[in-house]
């Protein structure tokens, strides 16, 4: 018989406020923390169930806020190309523009995993999230695409540089807010199980490695290297491309259902210390989006009654929303012990 199991655990002892300015603020506070490696994540069923209303709300917040601070490092550097001429300046400021606007379709993906599931999308839009992902490394690509271009074109026909101080600060400018951006969304993306969030810092951090390149060219053209802007382009261009392999193999891996192995043995070992549970015979997990659901086949004595095989199921799926991190759901299939060897 098949059983399927609520996602939520004692939902009346728990009232969340989240809309207030201060719960607002600390979580911004607790996501800026994350992001430069303090803190740490609780396995508290509360505080789990507490995640699940708030990771949608917490990507949306991480784009909004790095689509503004990558806006606002475009227009600084465009002031700068406008007053020097900058072309490898005027390459990046693009870099960030297209980096700020790769925001709106995961925006568009997070609104539609809000909405509830229906008859004809089961498992609600959670997909859609997944789908954001493959257009973020359709722009990783493109900005290795421009970076070769750019570099090639610039080492084919050399060009100066007019106010180099300028153009140096305007790169740090540039790194900094590429930097700051990806540790935030690679921050918030882990934190709540979007590998498409986790892609598009890991492009935010390209863009950042642009700027570095347009400073270190700058260097080496006031020392008199003209051919330093572009070879360093090139050696840019490389790093670009194992960015975007390692966005290609998290987002490939989410949508054919993978998920960590260290999941599904936690999972396993939560289910170990469950009375009444004789096997797992069967147990899978993937991605919906940032929510994570199980399906899990369990084997109990034969001499249970329906009641305490549900009791039992019930305890299961309490063991898996407690002790797994980022699970939402669970469907559990009880089948009595000798049926499932027959």
């Amino acid at each position: 018989m098949g059983h399927l199991l609520d996602d939520r655990l004692d939902d009346g002892h728990h009232d969340h406020h989240h809309d207030d300015a201060h719960g607002r603020v600390g979580r911004l506070v607790h996501e800026l923390a994350e992001m430069f490696g303090f803190g740490g994540h609780s396995h508290d069923a509360a505080d789990q169930i507490d995640d699940a209303l708030e990771a949608n709300s917490a990507g949306r917040r991480a784009l909004w806020i790095s689509l503004v601070g990558l806006g606002v490092t475009a227009v600084l550097q465009g002031v700068v190309v406008v007053w020097s001429g900058s072309v490898a300046l005027l390459g990046d400021t693009l870099h960030n523009l297209a980096d700020a606007l790769t925001a709106v379709p995961l925006l568009v993906a997070f609104t539609l995993a809000r909405r509830p599931s229906n008859s004809r999308y089961t498992y609600g839009y959670g997909r859609a999230e997944d789908l954001g992902g493959i257009f973020v490394i359709a722009m990783i690509a493109l900005s290795s695409v421009l970076a070769c271009y750019e570099a090639v074109t610039r080492l084919l026909h050399p060009q100066s540089i007019d106010h180099l101080a300028a153009v140096a600060g305007a790169a740090v400018v540039g790194f900094l807010g590429n930097e700051l951006v990806a540790r935030y969304r690679i921050g918030v993306g882990r934190r709540i199980g979007s590998a498409a969030l986790v892609a598009d810092g890991l492009h935010a951090r390209t863009d950042g490695f642009t700027s570095l390149a347009v400073l270190l060219g700058a260097g080496g053209v006031a020392l008199g290297w003209q051919w330093a802007d572009p070879v360093v382009g090139l050696v840019i261009t490389v790093a670009i491309l194992g960015v975007l392999r390692s966005a290609v193999g998290q987002v490939g891996a989410r949508l054919m259902d993978a998920v960590d192995p260290q999941l599904v043995t936690r999972a396993r070992e939560s289910l170990a210390t469950v009375d009444g549970l004789d096997e797992v015979s069967e147990l899978r997990m993937r991605w919906v989006g940032h929510h994570l659901r199980a399906e899990v086949g369990i084997t109990v004595p034969p001499r249970l009654t329906v009641t305490e095989a549900h009791d039992v199921a019930h305890h299961a799926e309490a063991h898996l929303l407690t002790y797994v991190p980022g699970l939402r759901a669970a469907t559990i299939h009880v089948s009595p012990a000798r049926a499932h060897s027959a």
